[in-house]
């Protein structure tokens, strides 16, 4: 009788298995005990590989570093599995920390990176499902034509091409049909298993990447957000010409589709793309910059996550300019007044290599005494270049590799500090590590361009706000005038710096040599 029930609990077993395998609208990934057991088990391997691979080596030694890196790359690559084995929120976590390049070890950050080109794709019926729950039709009903094969996919969502009935190109933007009830059970699966890793390596604060996803995965989930992000921004920044931002059409948009403009061009950090078509490689680079440094310095509102396929080039056949597009605009960091000043002022003190306002306004931001790492982790430069100036000199290979090996060497101190700075501050920093990586690309990193842009920026921000405070009309107008001088200075040392680059200064420096050699 045992034995009769054991068969039969058998293939009850395996004929459930072969159901479950074979039907393409059932997922094994969509069980919560597979998703929880795969995490759980993931965390202990990794946890197991640090605790007994460098047990008995000598800390500080060759061997040490050499394991070490050894376990942090299986530890990486054991995350990126599970990352894309769990899909949503892991993998854009997962993300979110590939884009921290000057801040984690090499071996995690090359790793992740792979994670957004990894990421999931909806079926054609998940898709039909989406918008038939949140539109009330059939694709058939909204468009003429609409391509099976997605623009492009993340995490959370993929980008499909589609004509309307009218004759309109759009992008669609449809939320994979999951995310949004695993992603608030996957937060709580992560908090508890950085917990328990907590207590096992006290040094390990990771828990601000825990908090971040809290509050901005349902913002992100919320594609109306996203719309309104898209307006909002387009309106602050309509002054720059370049600048190219959808249009949202708010008929057929919900909280998880989202219908724009279609656009389309090159990858920001396709220099190729941009040579074959054309297009000035490092006026893209300075424009870049110029939004970034009004978003962040100015304005308070920033875009937060830069990465190539978000950011978008192309030259205008009519006018012949270059126009930058900016996509995804789903993740935001507004900025207090506060905070924002503090960080223009510790700008305005690295650019200036004025140490002791670095310090100063280091302390501010919550660095403590940390603050000689936190101006290296703002800059990516090292303390040589920080205490030199940013702006003397432009990366060496050496210096990328020497910063590169103290995120690794100082892991502990960073994560420390992540978890002591304003939670604004986070986002910003993976900002940052992004926009570099796209003028590495570009090989246009920390030029001088750049550097006199966020100084306009910063005196900008700094004098309206010091006008903003000031009752005595006196006062406002000395103000101004500063300001107006400040800012006629950095004009007339980038147009210094033109002479000197160019054919005409070239002419004049030697015009000049040849009358002094005369007289």
């Amino acid at each position: 009788m045992a034995r009769m029930v054991l068969k039969l609990a058998s293939l009850a077993a395996a004929t459930s298995g072969i159901y479950l395998y074979g039907n393409k609208f059932l997922d094994p990934n969509d069980f919560g005990v597979v998703r929880v057991g795969r995490a759980i088990a993931t965390t202990a391997v990794i946890t197991y590989d640090y605790l007994t691979s460098l047990r008995s080596v000598p800390y500080g030694s060759e061997e040490y570093d050499f394991l070490k890196s050894q376990v942090h790359l299986r530890s990486a690559e054991r995350l990126r599995e599970l990352c894309c084995a769990n899909r949503g929120t892991f993998i854009k976590v997962g993300q979110h920390l590939g884009a921290l390049d000057y801040l984690l070890p090499e071996e995690y950050t090359r790793t992740l990176k792979v994670l957004h080109s990894q990421a999931p794709q909806s079926t054609r019926q998940e898709i039909e499902q989406v918008i038939r729950e949140d539109l009330g039709k059939e694709i058939k009903e909204l468009f003429l034509s609409f391509e099976d094969t997605p623009l492009g996919a993340a995490s959370l969502a993929q980008v499909h091409k589609a004509v309307l009935q009218d004759g309109r190109t759009v992008a669609v933007k449809i939320q994979h049909p999951k995310v949004q009830a695993q992603s608030s059970k996957d937060i709580l699966l992560m908090e508890v298993l950085l917990l328990v890793v907590k207590q096992i390596f006290p040094d390990f604060e990771f828990m601000w990447l825990v908090e971040e996803a809290k509050k901005n995965l349902p913002l992100e989930l919320d594609f109306l957000n996203e719309g309104r992000n898209a307006e909002k921004v387009a309106h602050m920044l309509k002054n720059f010409d370049f600048l190219k931002v959808p249009r949202i059409y708010w008929e057929l948009s919900t909280r998880r589709v989202l219908l724009m403009e279609f656009m389309e061009g090159g990858q920001v950090n396709d220099r190729a793309y941009m040579e074959r078509n054309g297009i000035n490689v490092n006026e893209i680079s300075r424009n870049l910059g110029r939004l970034y440094s009004e978003m962040i310095f100015v304005n308070g509102f920033v875009h937060c996550d830069p990465h190539p396929g978000n950011v978008l080039v192309k030259k205008c056949p009519a006018s012949g300019k270059a126009h930058i597009i900016l996509l995804d605009h789903g993740l935001y960091q507004v900025l207090s007044e506060s905070f924002r000043m503090d960080y223009c002022c510790l700008w305005q003190a690295l650019i200036k290599a004025d140490m002791k306002r670095v310090q100063k306004y280091s302390r501010r931001l919550g660095a403590g005494d940390l603050y000689p790492l936190f101006a290296c982790m703002l800059t990516a430069r090292s303390w040589e270049s920080v205490n030199r100036g940013i702006d003397r000199l432009p990366v060496s290979a050496s210096e990328d590799v020497e910063i590169r090996s103290n995120a690794a060497a100082y892991l502990p101190q960073i994560t420390r500090l992540l978890n002591n700075v304003p939670r604004q501050m986070l986002l910003l920093l993976k900002t940052n590590d992004l926009l570099r990586g796209i003028e590495s690309a570009l090989h246009t990193r920390a030029s001088a361009s750049s550097f006199l842009n966020m100084s306009r920026c910063c005196i900008r921000a700094v004098s309206t706000y010091q006008r903003s405070k000031s009752h005595s009309l006196y006062r406002r107008a000395q103000i101004s005038l500063t300001e107006a001088l400040s800012l006629w200075q950095i004009n007339l040392y980038e147009l210094f710096l033109w002479l000197k680059g160019s054919q005409l200064g070239n002419w004049v420096i030697a015009l000049l040599s040849w009358m002094h050699h005369s007289t």
